[in-house]
Formats: structure tokens, C-alpha cells, sequence
């Protein structure tokens, strides 16, 4: 027994700290955790989107009430944001997370130090312009009813997949969907809550992307061990309100891949095969979306 499990840990090659060889040794416990193509910022300026097909949509966006959370490009340090993770907690009584940053005092010790934020700092934070009154579902009929106006190509009680979209309408959902949304990987394939904010932009309707998100964070939390890096942007932009003077390291910057013109061009490129108008708020700033669904 002994002999053919010393056989097993040598083809496996373990190191000591668990990790076979050649894979990098993490601390933290996190390893792989982490998907860089998530919560990115997009690329929306004019001077990159003009006078290509995406144009409207970025303008669109710049106005809209998600546009600081699509293009903030607040620079991310790997180590305050794994902290926080390691270290958060949710408490019901006040409806607030809490964490720890790090920083030197004035002797040049390292100390931890409180961190917490609910709702309303996040929509502040976000300049989200939502309330608490604000839905966060919608009727499913109205978000299907909408997309089959965009030109959906699919069946409309199967998946919401952006490549059968138009050029416009899919960048537009590859913006929503790597900024805003709570998974890693799987970004050609929107959840619930992306239709119904790229649906309630597009109608000009209330929708509550503050609460959405912070419910996540919640979730994030109660997954334990599992938990990975969610939303680093928008905690750093939290710790960076909060600390104004945090240690930051060059070497320490995580890398995200965030949207470049090659992109543009990559999710516009090939033939448009089901063009459509852009509608609603899109082109008309004042539309006004009727009061039923």
C-alpha cells in the first residue's frame, strides 16, 4: 500500500504546499481563481467609437445611468483586493459588508483597518442614480418582447446568446456583460438581470443595478472557501473612497483585459446578417416608455 501510494505522489510530483509541479504556489489559497476578463472597464470614448457602427451605443452608454460602472478605469491592486475577500463579512443587523485594508501607521507597522459599505454607498460610488423603490426584476414578457424588436435570431424561450444580435446590439451586450455581470467566464451568454438592465436602459425604465450588484457581493460572501475575486474594480474603487493615502505597488497592479479598439473591431467584424435600428431611448434621448408592459 505504502509503495504504490509513493508511486501515485511521484507521478503526481505534490509539492509540499499541495500544488503539483509547475503550477504557481498561491498563498492566498486562490490559485486559478480569477477570470481577468471580468468587471473590466469598456472602451467608450469617441475618439476610438465614431464613425463606427458601435458609435451610438457608446454614446448612448456615456450617458446612461451605468456609464461610470462601464468605462471608471480605476487601476486594481491584486493584494487590498484579495484582503478584502479573505477577510469579508456580512452583517444583517445594519445591512453593511465589512473587511479589513492594510496600511503603515506613523511608526511604519502594518495595521489593519475597518471597511464597510452598504447600498447606498455603492450607488453613490457608481453614481448610479437608482433608489430602493426601484425593481430589480421585470416582467419577463416585456424583456423578451424587446429583444425580439432588436432583432434576436434565437428561439425566445432558449438562451439569450449576444452573437445572435446584430453588430450594435451585440457590442452593447458585450459592455453590460463583462462590466456588470457576477460570473466569470461565460460571456456570451446573458443571465436574467443583464436583459433586464440592457431592457429597462433601452425602455428608459427605472431598475435597481445597485441592489443587483450588492446582492452578489452578499452571495459572494456566504460562499466560503469557494468565493474568488468578484467585482474587483468596483471594491477597489470602494477601498480608494475610503482610504485615500493606501499603499499601492506598481508591482502589485492586476492586469484586467479590458476592452481595446481591437475589440470593437473583433465584436463588429463579419457580415451583418440581421441589421436593425436602434430604438426607444437609444434614439431618442427624451423617450418616455409607455406605463404598462
Amino acid at each position: 500500500m505504502l509503495t504504490m501510494l509513493t508511486f501515485l505522489l511521484h507521478m503526481m510530483a505534490i509539492r509540499s504546499d499541495g500544488n503539483p509541479i509547475g503550477q504557481p504556489s498561491d498563498p492566498t489559497g486562490k490559485g486559478s481563481d480569477w477570470d481577468k476578463g471580468h468587471n473590466i472597464y469598456c472602451l467608450l470614448d469617441a475618439t476610438f467609437t465614431d464613425k463606427t457602427v458601435v458609435e451610438e451605443i457608446a454614446k448612448f452608454f456615456r450617458e446612461s445611468k451605468i456609464g461610470k460602472a462601464l468605462i471608471d478605469k480605476t487601476i486594481v491592486y491584486e493584494s487590498h483586493v484579495r484582503r478584502f475577500w479573505n477577510s469579508t463579512r456580512y452583517e444583517e443587523t445594519d445591512k453593511m459588508i465589512y473587511s479589513v485594508v492594510r496600511k503603515k501607521d506613523e511608526n511604519g507597522q502594518d495595521v489593519d483597518l475597518e471597511i464597510k459599505f452598504g447600498v447606498e454607498d455603492l450607488r453613490r460610488l457608481l453614481e448610479r442614480g437608482d433608489s430602493d423603490n426601484d425593481p430589480t426584476i421585470i416582467p419577463e414578457r416585456l424583456a423578451k418582447g424587446l429583444w425580439c424588436r432588436m432583432g434576436f435570431t434565437g428561439h425566445v424561450n432558449g438562451k439569450m446568446i449576444k452573437t445572435m444580435f446584430s453588430h450594435a446590439y451585440k457590442f452593447m451586450i458585450h459592455c453590460v456583460v463583462h462590466a456588470l455581470s457576477h460570473t466569470k467566464g461565460a460571456y456570451n451568454e446573458m443571465s436574467d438581470y443583464i436583459m433586464n438592465i440592457i431592457t429597462c436602459l433601452i425602455l428608459n425604465r427605472p431598475y435597481n443595478v445597485s441592489k443587483v450588484i450588492f446582492k452578489y457581493l452578499k452571495e459572494n460572501i456566504k460562499a466560503g472557501s469557494g468565493k474568488y475575486i468578484m467585482y474587483p474594480r468596483f471594491i477597489m474603487m470602494m477601498i480608494d473612497d475610503q482610504f485615500k493615502d493606501i499603499p499601492k505597488d506598481a508591482n502589485n497592479v492586476l492586469v484586467l483585459r479590458n476592452m481595446t479598439s481591437e475589440t470593437i473591431t473583433r465584436s463588429t467584424k463579419g457580415p451583418e446578417t440581421n441589421a436593425k435600428g436602434l430604438i426607444c431611448r437609444i434614439s431618442k434621448p427624451d423617450y418616455v416608455a409607455p406605463e404598462n408592459d
